[in-house]
C-alpha cells in the first residue's frame, strides 16, 4: 500500500484517518482540517481493501459530498466518486427508499415535494377543512409546515412541540392534527414524499424486522460530517443501521451546533460516547486558518458555555495584531466605521471579496447597506429567493412532475391555472374529470362545505392515468383556455410517449430528457410572457435549467437531485450585474458557517443583537448564541473586527429622542476583553457635522427670529 500522503497529516488527523474496527468521535474544532481528515479516512479504508461501495459518506451539502470524494480520489486509484455512497441524509435516505421502500409498502416510482409545495399541500387541506374561515386565527401554510417538520425531526410529540415553541397555536392542537392527518393521507393517495419523510421512512426502514438488517448490512463503514447539526430521527436512523454496521465515524464540533431551530440537536454530538459504547474519540485542535490573537479570543468566549468537549484551538501564524473592539456612537457611526476600515483594508491590498461583514440576523444590515451603497461599495448579500422558489421554474418543474407522477395534485393544480380562465374551482372539476384524485382501491376523497370529507366511488374498471384520460378523453374547458389547453395535451402526450388509443405511456416512445424539457419549453414560453413582466431577466434561468438537464438521462432522477440539492440563486427579482467583479461580502453568521475571509466585520456585538433577545428564555438558548458568536470568530483569517454601538434609536432617524443605551454582548467576558484591542472608532466623516455649541445656538436663534422679522 502507497500511503504516503498520510506523512502530510498532523499526529491527530493520522490517528482519526487510521483509526480501526468500532464506532469513532472526532472532535473537530474550527478550521481544523476536518474535510481533509474525512477524504483520507475514505481513502484510507478503501487502501485497507475495504470496497467504495460499502462505503457510506453522509453530508449536509451535495457539495461537501462531492468534495470530499474528489479529494480522496485523488490518494487512491479506485473509483471512488461512482461508487462510494455519497451524498445528504436526504439523497441517502431517497436512493435507500427506492430499493428498499416496497417492504414497507412504499411505491418506488414516488416523487418528492420540495417545502413550497409541501406548504401549498397544507394550505389546500386548511381551506379543504374551513380552518380559514374561523373567527380566530388559525396558523398558515408555513407554520403548520414548521409544526409538522418540528414534530418529525425532534421525534417530539404534538402537544409538546405546540407547547414550547409554538405556544400561540396550542389551543388549535385539534384541529392542527386533523391537518396533519389529511396531509398525511393525501400523500400516500398521491404517491409523493416531503422531505421529513425522507428521513421519516428511512428510520423506519431501519427499525422493520429483516429489512433493517438488510439496509445495514449493505455498508461497513459509515462516516457522518458536520454531527453537531444532526436532529433526533438522523441520529436515531444512525442507532437503527448499527444493527449490522459496527463502525461509525462522526465528525463534528459541539461549539459550533447553531441550527435548533431546524431541529438540530447538540445532544446528539455530547451523548454520542454513551449511544454508542466503546467509542474512541479523537480531538483536532491545530487551526490552519486563524492567527493565534484571533484564537486566543474565540477560545476564551466559548470556554463559557455550560456544557462542552474540553479543546484549545492552537496555530502556527503567530501576529502581534489582536482582535479589535470598537465601540461606535450608535448605528450610524457603526456603518461609517465598517465601510471606512473595509476601504483602507482595500487599499492595503485585501479585496473586497476576501472580507465578510457578519450580523446575527438578516434585518441588521439594512443601515449599512445604505451607507454601503453611498460609498459606491459593491456587495453580496447571502440569502434570499432560492431557485427552485422561483415561480417561472416552479411551473416548469410542474408540467416535469405530472409526467412522473400523474397523481401529483398540488402540480396539477398549478398547470391548470395557467391557463386563461381557469381558477381554483375550475382546475378542481378538471382535476376530477382526469381522475387526479383517485385515492388506492377506487377510492377518492373529497371534501364538503363543511371541511368534513366522504368517499365518491369511482368506476372500479377505469384504472387509467391521468395522462391517457388527458389524451383520449379530455374535459371541457372554457373557450379561452382551449387553444393553451390543447397545446398541453399535445406536449404531455408527446413528453410521455402516448399516442391516441393506447392506454398506457410507452417508455420506448419517450423521447429524452432534454427533448422533453424543449417541448415543455415551447408550450410554456408564451404564458410566461405573459404571466412575468421581467421575463427576459427569468429566461436565463430556464436556460440555466436546462443546462442542468443536460448532464441527466433520467427525469425521475434530475426532478429528484433538483429537489433535494437546489441552486441557491436565481435571476428572479435581480438587479443588473456589477461590473466591477469585487464585491464585499454580507451574511448572516448562519449561513456564514463553514466560510473563512481575511478579514471579518462582526457588527452590533450589542446584549439583546448577539445574544438575541429572542433566545434569553433558556440555558440553552444562550449557550446556542453564544456558540454563533463563536463561529463568526473563527470565521477570520487575518483580522477581526467587533462592533459595539452605545446606543440605539427606535425611530427611523437618528434625531429622533427615543433611544436606548446597549450592553456589550455578555459573550465578551473581563477576560476575554483583555485579549482584544478595544478602540474609540474614529471616523474622518462624522455621523453629523461637527461644529462648536456657541455657533450652533447662534444659527439657531438667527432661524428662530426669522419667524417673526418683518
Amino acid at each position: 500500500m502507497n500511503a504516503d500522503w498520510l506523512k502530510d497529516l498532523n499526529p491527530a488527523q493520522r490517528d482519526a484517518v487510521t483509526h480501526g474496527d468500532g464506532p469513532l468521535l472526532v472532535v473537530a474544532g474550527a478550521g481544523t482540517g476536518k474535510t481533509r481528515t474525512l477524504a483520507s479516512r475514505v481513502a484510507w479504508l478503501i487502501e485497507q481493501g475495504v470496497s467504495p461501495d460499502r462505503i457510506l459518506l453522509l453530508t449536509f451539502t451535495r457539495r461537501a459530498a462531492a468534495e470530499m470524494l474528489r479529494r480522496a480520489g485523488h490518494l487512491t486509484s479506485a473509483d471512488v466518486a461512482g461508487s462510494v455512497w455519497g451524498g445528504t441524509f436526504h439523497a441517502v435516505g431517497n436512493r435507500l427508499l427506492r430499493y428498499y421502500g416496497q417492504g414497507i409498502g412504499l411505491d418506488a416510482g414516488f416523487t418528492v415535494m420540495d417545502q413550497g409545495d409541501s406548504a401549498d399541500l397544507m394550505n389546500l387541506i386548511r381551506g379543504e377543512l374551513g380552518l380559514g374561515s374561523k373567527k380566530r386565527r388559525f396558523p398558515r401554510k408555513e407554520t403548520l409546515l414548521a409544526i409538522y417538520s418540528r414534530t418529525v425531526n425532534a421525534r417530539e410529540k404534538l402537544a409538546d412541540t405546540l407547547g414550547v415553541h409554538f405556544p400561540w397555536c396550542r389551543a388549535e392542537q385539534g384541529d392542527v392534527q386533523a391537518v396533519f392527518q389529511r396531509y398525511v393521507e393525501r400523500k400516500r393517495e398521491q404517491n409523493v414524499l416531503d422531505f421529513d419523510d425522507l428521513l421519516l421512512y428511512w428510520h423506519i426502514l431501519c427499525t422493520e424486522p429483516g429489512i433493517g438488517d438488510a439496509v445495514g448490512g449493505r455498508f461497513d463503514h459509515v462516516l457522518v460530517d458536520e454531527y453537531q447539526d444532526t436532529n433526533a430521527i438522523q441520529a436515531e436512523t444512525l442507532l437503527g443501521m448499527r444493527r449490522g454496521i459496527k463502525n461509525i465515524m462522526v465528525v463534528g464540533d459541539d461549539a459550533q451546533s447553531i441550527y435548533s431551530f431546524r431541529a438540530a440537536t447538540v445532544r446528539n454530538i455530547l451523548d454520542f460516547p454513551n449511544h454508542f459504547p466503546g467509542t474512541r474519540t479523537v480531538t483536532l485542535e491545530q487551526n490552519y486558518r486563524s492567527t493565534q490573537p484571533i484564537l486566543n479570543a474565540s477560545n476564551a468566549v466559548i470556554e463559557q458555555a455550560g456544557e462542552r468537549f474540553t479543546k484549545n484551538l492552537w496555530s502556527t501564524r503567530s501576529s502581534e495584531q489582536k482582535p479589535v473592539l470598537c465601540n461606535c456612537i450608535d448605528e450610524p457611526h457603526q456603518c461609517v466605521a465598517v465601510c471606512e476600515r473595509v476601504l483602507t483594508h482595500l487599499e492595503d491590498g485585501t479585496a473586497l471579496m476576501k472580507q465578510a461583514v457578519l450580523f446575527r440576523a438578516g434585518h441588521h444590515s439594512a443601515q449599512l447597506e445604505i451607507e454601503l451603497t453611498r460609498r459606491n461599495i459593491p456587495f453580496h448579500k447571502y440569502g434570499g429567493l432560492k431557485f427552485v422558489e422561483a415561480a417561472h421554474i416552479k411551473d416548469l418543474l410542474a408540467l416535469l412532475r405530472v409526467l412522473e407522477n400523474p397523481y401529483d395534485q398540488i402540480s396539477w393544480f398549478r398547470i391548470l391555472q395557467m391557463l386563461e380562465g381557469v381558477g381554483p374551482k375550475r382546475a378542481g372539476m378538471i382535476m376530477d374529470s382526469l381522475g387526479v384524485r383517485k385515492a388506492p382501491g377506487g377510492q377518492r376523497s373529497e371534501a364538503t362545505a363543511g371541511g368534513s370529507s366522504r368517499s365518491r366511488s369511482e368506476d372500479p374498471s377505469d384504472r387509467r392515468s391521468p395522462l391517457v384520460r388527458l389524451l383520449n378523453q379530455p374535459p371541457v374547458v372554457p373557450p379561452v383556455a382551449k387553444q393553451q389547453f390543447e397545446l398541453l395535451r399535445a406536449t404531455l402526450a408527446e413528453c410521455a410517449g402516448l399516442k391516441p388509443g393506447s392506454d398506457a405511456d410507452s417508455v420506448a416512445d419517450r423521447p429524452a430528457l432534454m427533448i422533453q424539457i424543449e417541448r415543455i419549453r415551447n408550450f410554456y414560453q408564451p404564458l410566461f410572457e405573459l404571466r412575468f413582466d421581467n421575463a427576459r431577466i427569468r429566461v436565463r434561468d430556464l436556460e440555466q435549467l436546462e443546462r442542468i438537464a443536460s448532464t441527466y438521462r433520467s427525469r425521475s432522477s434530475f426532478i429528484t437531485d433538483l429537489t433535494l440539492d437546489p441552486p441557491t440563486s436565481t435571476s428572479d427579482f435581480a438587479q443588473a450585474p456589477h461590473l466591477d467583479e469585487d464585491y464585499l461580502i454580507l451574511s448572516t453568521i448562519h449561513s456564514a458557517k463553514g466560510c473563512e475571509w481575511d478579514v471579518v466585520h462582526v457588527i452590533h456585538a450589542a446584549d439583546g443583537m448577539i445574544p438575541s433577545d429572542m433566545a434569553l428564555g433558556s440555558p440553552e438558548g444562550v449557550d446556542e448564541e453564544r456558540r454563533l458568536f463563536y463561529v463568526a470568530m473563527t470565521r477570520a483569517k487575518n483580522a477581526l473586527y467587533i462592533y459595539f454601538p452605545f446606543r440605539y434609536y427606535h425611530r427611523k432617524h437618528s434625531l429622533g429622542d427615543r433611544h436606548t443605551y446597549a450592553q456589550l454582548t455578555r459573550f465578551i467576558s473581563d477576560q476575554t476583553r483583555g485579549l482584544l484591542e478595544e478602540r474609540n472608532a474614529e471616523s474622518a466623516e462624522r455621523p453629523w457635522p461637527e461644529q462648536s455649541p456657541v455657533d450652533g445656538r447662534r444659527r439657531l436663534d438667527d432661524r428662530l427670529q426669522d419667524l417673526w422679522r418683518p
